[in-house]
């Protein structure tokens, strides 16, 4: 038998370290294919699919060394982590996706081809630990274990970007990725030394029933929705209300979190969680699913405490039917293929088949069915079970009222001027329905429909008004006299549509009092042009006969709405052959000849989010081998989140660029639909520049930041840059 207290620490600090490691390499691979894969949503989930796949190749693996002796599977394992370290220092394969690659296979195959040894040997050690503690405490439940390791799978995700992206390089990050590798291999062998010698194969030992293909079932089903659930709300919140990288990280971190409360040996929270965690997911299931963008910060919590609600519910109830210690390994390979299974409905299978993230409130639904429930007054217990169905027929008659008044009463009911109101009534329901599942499930739906989804389905009922990529979800509104495309939150383009003139019109951010705009109208008659995101195509109304045009996209999508579709005519009227080169921007200027365009407009946000990429020091060097020694470089920096002026002004400091801005303000004597912008020009000849704002007091300098480090492609952070805080 181990002694008490030290033997336990050492379990306790080798699943705390293997879980860290394990979590902290996620967001720094991410990171370090910025450059190759760029910043949308999808990659991120692209990502997690790969590591839940790892990690239920690393759970099998550990359950089927089971079959052998406690110390030849130590034996095995030290082995495994022996041959991994092959991969060490950790770091991206150095390969490049080819030009027509599918990210949604390239990028599994490339995080798969880096770290897959080194994720599949760390992603063992919670169960393999666990296993080995029972055994060499002599029987010892190891399922308090189980929190701690996801108390160290939080830890080290949020160390990532509050501690380690803003203080180290991705090479320094590398160097302490792969040093506290060595650590979790010593911290294994001392484990392994406790063992007892005589230890049988479990599969020897086994001393309780196994569990029946129900129980099976139902363990799968409770890890598929929140694992699905944590996904699908990383693309709703970067898609619908804040598009912001640091947002990725925050679902996987409370994901994780919800684990170490539901597991704990303290039961009080978790119960407590679980018993208001109904209520929890009637109420900010309908608010997440109307996508009020006034204060998006506050929705986007809202959407986190629903995320944290229902997964430490869904948690706690697979916690209270877990088998007994001898079956551990099995049941947590029944969770992880669970994971598994969520990752591919929300990763995979849902941005083929929607065109919209009706994965959000389907899977809302869905833990709203799987959730434990109990009734939350005695007086309604007492009810249901006397007059069971006089009260379904109450519950029925206010959901019908309910639509009665969307339908005939104030038209926004269900919106922020009568939020207040709509909560009343759906709360009175509710407290009727919970502890009894079929009305609650009826009412969760209705909710779901009023507060937005009947929105969503009347788009998707247009046909061609909204379309879903890798990248995104694109909705197309309009009416006979104006014709817009959002890309998630932010509007990507407005036409004018009516009049030939109307038409060729620059609207929004290109408007011609717009920084790119002003820039545009001074180009020269033979003027070689580039310009970096389609979107609908506006700026090609700035292209003259003479002129050489080409687009840089990197989502087909994109070019099939702006091109193809009827919608948009911008390229039809003003540029009706462009050159479009598709994949990632900076790669294909990479493969462009050197001084090959006098102008270079980059334009290529995924809704706010920022592709970091191409705001490095070692991209600004890519765009000024493409330019003319005289050429002009324009950068659009508008955005509701993030403060970017101080990353160009340290990009134009180190690659030698005179630099102005111009922070556009459209007054009420602009026609044309213009919106506020912020453009940066750039460019390594001062007469340029003076030319450019010669008579022209709107062009300002760059507003310096004191201590602020440029980013690189070795090194980014996007804290010192969030507005509001």
């Amino acid at each position: 038998m181990i002694a008490r207290n030290a033997g336990r620490a050492l379990f306790v600090a080798t699943i705390l370290c293997g879980s860290f490691l394990l979590f902290l390499v996620q967001p720094m691979i991410a990171r370090m294919a910025l450059p190759r894969l760029g910043g949308a949503p999808a990659v991120w989930n692209s990502a997690m699919l790969v590591y839940q796949a790892l990690l239920l190749g690393g759970y099998a693996y550990a359950h089927w060394l089971g079959r052998v002796r406690p110390r030849t599977q130590a034996a095995i394992h030290v082995a495994v982590l022996a041959l991994a370290a092959l991969w060490l220092p950790i770091g991206l394969a150095a390969t490049d996706p080819p030009a027509d690659a599918s990210p949604a296979f390239w990028v599994p195959w490339l995080l798969g081809l880096s770290i897959g040894p080194l994720f599949f040997a760390v992603s063992a050690q919670a169960p393999l630990i666990q296993r080995w503690f029972a055994v060499a405490s002599g029987g010892r439940d190891p399922y308090a274990l189980y929190a701690a390791s996801n108390l160290g799978s939080f830890a080290g995700l949020i160390a990532y970007p509050l501690i380690v992206e803003p203080t180290m390089a991705l090479h320094a990050q590398s160097l302490l990725w792969s040093g506290g590798y060595v650590v979790l291999a010593a911290l294994v062998i001392a484990c392994a030394t406790l063992l007892p010698a005589a230890a049988k194969a479990e599969h020897v030992v086994y001393t309780s029933a196994p569990a029946a293909r129900r129980r099976i079932v139902h363990w799968i089903a409770l890890a598929l929705v929140p694992s699905g659930l944590m996904l699908a709300t990383s693309t709703y919140l970067t898609t619908d209300i804040v598009a912001m990288p640091l947002l990725w990280v925050l679902p996987l971190g409370i994901y994780l979190l919800s684990f170490s409360i539901a597991f704990a040996q303290n039961r009080a929270a978790a119960d407590l969680i679980t018993r208001i965690a109904p209520v929890t997911i009637l109420l900010f299931g309908g608010v997440m699913i109307g996508g009020y963008q006034e204060v998006p910060y506050f929705n986007a919590g809202i959407a986190l405490v629903l995320l944290f609600m229902a997964a430490t519910a869904l948690h706690t109830a697979l916690y209270r039917i877990r088998p007994e210690p001898d079956r551990l390994t099995g049941f947590y390979l029944a969770m992880s293929f669970g994971g598994v299974l969520g990752g591919i409905f929300a990763g995979l299978i849902a941005p083929v088949v929607f065109d919209w993230t009706y994965e959000f409130p389907l899977l809302i639904l869905a833990a709203g069915v799987l959730v434990p429930q109990v009734f939350l007054t005695r007086a309604v217990r007492d009810s249901w079970f006397t007059s069971r169905t006089i009260a379904f027929a109450t519950v029925i008659f206010a959901i019908a009222l309910l639509f009665v008044l969307r339908a005939f009463g104030p038209a926004d009911l269900f919106g922020d001027q009568h939020m207040g109101l709509s909560f009343v009534i759906i709360a009175v329901v509710g407290v009727a329905t919970i502890g009894a599942r079929l009305p609650y499930v009826v009412l969760l739906t209705s909710t779901l429909i009023l507060f937005g989804g009947y929105r969503a389905l009347a788009l998707s009922y247009e046909g061609d008004a909204r379309t879903r990529s890798y990248f995104g979800v694109y909705t197309i509104r309009g009416d006979a006299r104006v014709r817009e495309l959002d890309h998630g939150t932010t509007v990507h383009g407005i036409q004018l549509k009516g009049s030939e003139r109307r038409e060729r019109t620059p609207t929004t951010y290109y408007a011609p009092r717009s920084g790119v705009g002003r820039a545009m109208l001074r180009l020269s008659a033979q003027a070689r042009v580039g310009v970096v995101g389609l979107g609908t195509g506006t700026l090609a109304c700035y292209a003259r006969p003479g002129q050489q045009w080409r687009f840089y996209e990197i989502d087909p999508a994109v070019v099939r709405i702006a091109r193809d579709s009827g919608h948009f005519t911008y390229l039809a009227r003003c540029l009706p052959q462009p050159a479009i080169r598709l994949g990632d921007a900076r790669l294909r200027l990479a493969q462009e000849a050197p001084a090959s365009l006098d102008m270079l407009a980059l334009d290529a946000f995924s809704s706010d989010a920022v592709p970091m990429h191409l705001m490095t020091r070692e991209a600004f060097a890519t765009y000024a081998r493409v330019l003319a020694p005289d050429g002009v470089l324009m950068v659009h920096i508008s955005n509701r989140f993030l403060d970017l002026e101080p990353v160009v002004d340290a990009a134009a400091r180190g690659g030698g660029w005179q630099a102005r801005r111009l922070d556009y303000r459209p007054s009420l004597l602009d026609r044309g639909r213009p919106s506020a912008s912020l453009w940066i020009a750039l460019t390594r000849d001062p007469a340029v520049m003076a030319k450019l704002t010669r008579g022209d007091p709107d062009w300002e300098p760059l507003r310096a930041r004191d201590g602020f480090t440029g980013w690189t492609d070795d090194y980014s952070t996007i804290l010192p840059l969030l507005k509001g805080f």
